[in-house]
């Protein structure tokens, strides 16, 4: 079973996926408790389930599983997973300073574009640079 079977179940289609199948210990052990709770995350009227189930993170699958299925109102949901930004000159940064993510974020921010054109010139890689051999 796919993960997004069980966030499916919860949400619209109201199906215990654990219950009543050829293996119902292998149904649960494919159940991710933290896929369905950030895919619930993104609704307001399911993001208080999910927050709520979250602070019992050593309950059993199963259970889990059966209070978000028998706590959210069947309703179609669906969205995109957001995705981190991924900063363009963040990498170029941090390779020339040596920095790590948060030093690169900051330096960023005092950087000007002719500096950081000037600090990608200087990184180019590859190539003969324009030298005959």
């Amino acid at each position: 079973m796919k993960p997004f079977d069980y966030v499916n179940s919860i949400n619209h289609g109201k199906k215990n996926l654990m219950e009543g199948t050829d293996n119902d210990e292998l149904a649960e052990s494919d159940y991710v408790p933290f896929l369905t709770n950030r895919s619930l995350s993104y609704f307001s009227d399911t993001v208080f389930y999910s927050n709520e189930i979250n602070q019992y993170p050593h309950a059993d699958k199963k259970l889990q599983y059966d209070y978000l299925l028998n706590s959210v109102r069947k309703k179609k949901r669906y969205s995109k997973w957001l995705k981190p930004e991924k900063l363009q000159d963040l990498d170029v940064v941090k390779e020339y300073y040596g920095y790590n993510d948060d030093k690169a974020l900051q330096a960023l921010r005092i950087l000007t574009k002719d500096q950081l054109d000037k600090i990608s010139y200087l990184l180019r890689k590859g190539g003969n640079n324009g030298k005959r051999s």
